[in-house]
C-alpha cells in the first residue's frame, strides 16, 4: 500500500492549477457579510460538502433562524485555503427558507484542481463549524483513497465507522452508497438495543417514516450523530441512494415497504424522499431538485473513471421472490416458470442508464473504470435445497455442509448422486441483488469484454464484507467486486441467529461453496478504503469491535488487491 497524505499530495497539485478566482475583495479573517445584513441562526447539523469536480463543490449546512418568524433568511459563505481564513478565496452569500427546512447548499465554481480548502457560514454574530473539503485533481497523482460505507442504522448503534474515518487524514474523499438512514419506526428493524444505549426515535418521529416532514426529520437525528458529523467536516462525500432512503426493497413502481391502502401513494412518499434527500445531502441533482435522475460519473485525475449508478429508482423492474413461484398448498416449486423469468428482459437500470453506462465505458481513456453502486453484482448461489430452506437457524449448518462436500469432491473423495446433485443445484442467494437481473448483468459483462476492459465493482446493501470475482456465464473473468461492511445495520449473523465464533466459521468455509467469491466477512462492522493507483486497485476492510458504545477501537482488517 502507498502511503499518500492527502493534505500533502492535494497542495502539490493544486500547485500546478490554474490562477484563483476571488469573487470578493477581503482582507485577513473580515467576513463577506456585515454583521447588519447576515440573519441571527443556530448552526444545528454541522457542515458537509460533496460532489467534487475539478473546478466546483457543493457546500452544505442547515441554519435556523432565532427569529422563527423571518420565513427567509441570508448567510455567508467563505472558502479559504487555511484553517483560519487568512487566505480566503471564493466567498458569497445565499439565502434559504422553511421551504428547504432550513437547510443550505451553495455550488462553488472556479476553485483549482486538486485543492484542500477549508469553508465555513456566517450568520448575524455567528459562524458554523470549520469544514474541510477537496476539489478533483486533475493530473499528476500516484494515487486516490477512498473511504467506502453503506448502511447506517441509528437506532441498532453509534456511527463508529464514521468516526474512526474521519480520522484518518490519508483519506481524500468518502464514497457512500446508500442506507444513509432507514425508513422504520420504533421497535422495527435494527432496534433490539435501542433503549439500553440510548438511540431512540424522537416522538414526533417514531413511527415508519412516509411524509415530507417525517424524513427531514429522520436526516435531522441522523446528522445529530458525532461521527457522522465528524466525516462530514473532514471529506467530501460522493453519494448515492438506496432503497431504505425511501422503503425497503423499493423499485420503480413501489416497494416491499409500502401499502397503499394504510400509507397513500408511493410516488408522492418517492417524491417526498427524494426532496428531502436532495435538501440535506452535499450532492449536485444531474437533472436538477425535482429529477430522480442520480446516475452521473467523476473523473479521478487521469487514474480513474468513477461511475456512480441507481439500481434501485429509476429503472428497475419488481424483483422477483422464490414465494411467487411455489404452490401454496402442496409447496411444490415452478423451477420453468422462474426460469423463464430469470432469462426475461428484467432490468435494474433501465435501458436508458444502461446504454448511458456503456457509452461512459467506451468513452472513457482512465486507467481504471470503477462503478459505485448499491447492489452485489457478483453470481452469488447457494444449492437450492438451503435456499429453500424454512428455519433460519438451519441453515449455517447447511451451508458448512455443502462446504465440506465440496471439499471432499475437490479432494478426490467419492460423494453419492443425492450428494453431487445438493451441491450442483444451485440457485441466487438474494434475488434482489444483480443474481435476480442476471440477463442484464451479462450484456453488460459482454460489453465489458468486448471493450477489452476491465470493471472494479464497490457495493453496499448486504451489511456484510465481500471480495467476489466478476465472471461471464461461461466463466470470463470481467472485474473484482469489493462490498462494505455495514456502519451500523446488522449483517448476516443476526438474520442467521449466529455466534461469532459461527460466522467466522462459515466466512471461511463460504468460498468453498461460492465459485466467484474469494472472501467475506459475516459479523462485523466497518468500511472499505480502496486505495486507487496505476499499478493496482488496493482494498482495506477495517471493523471496529462495538457500535453498541462510543467507546471502541480497530478489531482487525483484511486486504485484497487487484492488478487488472
Amino acid at each position: 500500500m502507498l502511503d499518500i497524505n492527502r493534505r500533502h499530495f492535494l497542495k502539490v497539485v493544486a500547485s500546478a492549477g490554474a490562477a484563483v478566482t476571488v469573487s470578493t475583495a477581503l482582507g485577513g479573517c473580515s467576513s463577506l457579510v456585515r454583521a447588519d445584513n447576515a440573519d441571527a441562526v443556530d448552526f444545528t447539523h454541522g457542515v458537509a460538502s460533496g460532489d467534487p469536480t475539478t473546478n466546483a463543490l457543493m457546500l452544505w449546512t442547515r441554519a435556523v433562524p432565532k427569529n422563527n418568524a423571518k420565513p427567509v433568511i441570508t448567510l455567508g459563505w467563505e472558502v479559504a485555503r487555511d484553517p483560519s481564513f487568512s487566505d480566503i478565496i471564493r466567498s458569497g452569500t445565499v439565502k434559504t427558507s422553511a421551504r428547504r427546512d432550513y437547510t443550505v447548499k451553495v455550488d462553488v465554481q472556479q476553485l483549482p484542481a486538486g485543492m484542500s480548502l477549508y469553508y465555513r457560514f456566517v450568520g448575524h454574530d455567528q459562524y458554523s463549524p470549520i469544514g474541510e473539503g477537496a476539489t478533483l485533481p486533475q493530473q499528476g497523482i500516484d494515487a486516490i483513497r477512498l473511504g467506502v460505507f453503506s448502511c447506517s442504522n441509528y437506532p441498532a448503534g453509534f456511527f463508529n465507522p464514521y468516526h474512526h474515518a474521519s480520522q484518518d487524514d490519508t483519506i481524500d474523499f468518502v464514497l457512500h452508497l446508500g442506507d444513509y438512514i432507514y425508513e422504520y419506526g420504533a421497535g422495527g428493524y435494527g432496534y433490539d438495543d435501542a433503549e439500553r444505549i440510548g438511540r431512540t426515535f424522537p416522538d414526533n418521529n417514531n413511527k415508519e417514516i412516509v411524509s415530507l416532514d417525517d424524513y427531514r426529520r429522520r436526516y435531522a437525528l441522523y446528522r445529530t450523530d458525532e461521527g457522522l458529523k465528524a466525516l462530514h467536516a473532514t471529506k467530501s462525500f460522493i453519494v448515492v441512494w438506496d432503497d431504505h432512503e425511501i422503503a425497503n426493497d423499493t423499485y420503480k413502481d413501489g416497494a416491499q415497504n409500502h401499502q397503499p391502502d394504510t400509507e397513500g401513494d408511493f410516488y408522492q412518499r418517492r417524491a417526498a424522499a427524494i426532496q428531502a434527500y436532495y435538501e440535506w445531502m452535499p450532492i449536485r441533482p444531474p437533472q436538477g431538485d425535482a429529477s430522480l435522475q442520480i446516475y452521473r460519473s467523476f473523473e479521478l485525475g487521469d487514474l480513474a473513471n468513477l461511475i456512480m449508478l441507481d439500481t434501485r429508482i429509476i429503472g428497475r423492474d419488481k424483483q422477483l421472490a422464490y414465494a411467487d413461484f411455489t404452490d401454496v398448498s402442496t409447496g411444490k416449486f415452478d423451477s420453468q416458470g422462474f426460469q423463464a423469468a430469470m432469462q426475461s428482459d428484467r432490468s435494474i437500470l433501465g435501458k436508458k442508464q444502461l446504454q448511458w453506462l456503456v457509452n461512459q465505458l467506451a468513452q472513457s481513456n482512465a486507467h481504471w473504470q470503477i462503478l459505485g453502486q448499491q447492489l452485489l453484482m457478483a453470481r452469488m448461489n447457494f444449492p437450492a435445497a438451503i435456499i429453500g430452506s424454512k428455519d433460519r437457524s438451519t441453515i449455517a449448518n447447511k451451508l458448512l455442509n455443502a462446504a465440506q462436500l465440496k471439499q471432499a469432491r475437490a479432494n478426490g473423495q467419492p460423494l453419492t448422486e443425492q450428494q453431487q446433485r445438493y451441491i450442483d443445484t444451485v440457485t441466487p442467494y438474494n434475488l434482489d441483488a444483480w443474481d435476480g437481473y442476471a440477463m442484464e448483468r451479462e450484456v453488460l459483462f459482454q460489453q465489458v469484454k468486448q471493450m477489452g476492459k476491465k470493471i472494479v465493482v464497490l457495493a453496499g446493501d448486504t451489511h456484510n464484507a465481500w471480495h467476489n470475482h466478476l465472471t461471464t456465464h461461461t466463466g470470463q473473468q470481467v472485474g473484482v467486486e469489493f462490498g462494505t461492511s455495514s456502519v451500523s445495520s446488522p449483517g448476516m449473523e443476526t438474520y442467521l441467529g449466529l455466534d461469532d465464533a459461527t460466522a467466522k466459521k462459515l466466512a471461511q468455509a463460504l468460498p468453498t461453496v461460492i465459485k466467484d467469491l474469494q472472501y467475506t466477512n459475516l459479523h462485523e462492522r466497518g468500511y472499505m478504503v480502496t486505495q486507487i493507483s496505476k499499478d493496482a486497485i488496493d482494498n482495506e476492510w477495517r471493523f471496529v469491535d462495538t457500535i453498541k458504545s462510543k467507546d471502541y477501537q480497530l478489531s482487525g482488517t483484511h486486504r485484497a488487491q487487484f492488478r487488472g
